[in-house]
């Protein structure tokens, strides 16, 4: 299972949109809940006029099964004070349905990095103990950086320390309430600042990417993603030329 965490920049869900268009994705069902704000809308992934006119909510699942793969697409923010019951709802989902891995798309704000963090790429990991057994090694072959702990009370005391992710919305409970579970999850995040987080999503995809090998990339070893139709629209529509 592949999803977002809807975080800063919501770099997880369109690296999701990435994914989901690329691989050309079926649509199977949705994810019915209360603890999102309720939206529709038109066909994110629009190929024809036709299919166009499709409507989509808030919470949708999209399969391949020549990979194995489901993803839970997530359009709208939280309702406060949902974190909790969503995460709860959405693991027993994943036990339910007897799902290998979840593989957790985030981001967290750059500007809360320690000095550590800002050493290296902005890009970051976390396994939960089960699926440390199974990939960890992959992870250190791969050259990634885990996700570090920071200190609980800075300048006070630098010796506790604990995993913050700032702007990362459910990512840290979901992450742990999956460890206590014993469900096999990873978190892939970047760190970034809103705004145009287009290029946030092409990297953190291709970092998934780097791993899952959902496509092939180029000699360049940036990926070949499809670009949604949904996204002419992100920022606006362009400035008429009669306005030059």
């Amino acid at each position: 299972l592949l999803q977002p965490a809807v975080s800063v920049g919501n770099v997880g869900q369109l690296a999701i949109d990435l994914v989901i268009s690329t691989l050309k994705m079926t649509k199977v069902g949705y994810f019915y809940t209360d603890c999102l704000v309720p939206m529709v809308g038109n066909n994110p992934y629009a190929t024809t006029k036709a299919n166009s006119m499709d409507l989509s909510i808030n919470a949708e699942v999209y399969a391949l099964p020549s990979k194995k793969l489901v993803v839970l697409q997530i359009r709208s923010p939280f309702i406060k004070n949902k974190y909790r019951p969503f995460c709860q709802t959405l693991l027993s989902w994943v036990e339910s349905s007897k799902c290998d891995r979840v593989v957790l798309l985030s981001s967290s704000h750059a500007y809360q990095r320690d000095d550590e963090q800002l050493l290296g790429t902005p890009l970051r990991y976390l396994l939960t103990p089960d699926l440390e057994k199974a990939v960890g090694g992959l992870m250190q072959e791969l050259n990634w950086k885990e996700m570090e702990k920071v200190a609980a009370y800075p300048g006070i005391n630098d010796t506790e320390k604990v995993l913050h992710i700032p702007g990362g919305g459910i990512t840290k409970l979901l992450f742990t309430e999956s460890c206590s579970k014993g469900i096999q999850m990873a978190v892939l995040l970047k760190f970034c600042s809103e705004g145009d987080n287009i290029p946030d999503a092409f990297a953190l995809a291709n970092y998934l990417n780097e791993w899952l090998k959902l496509i092939k990339s180029r000699v360049n070893t940036a990926a070949q993603w499809k670009i949604p139709s949904s996204w002419r629209l992100l920022f606006g529509s362009g400035v008429p030329p009669a306005l030059f």
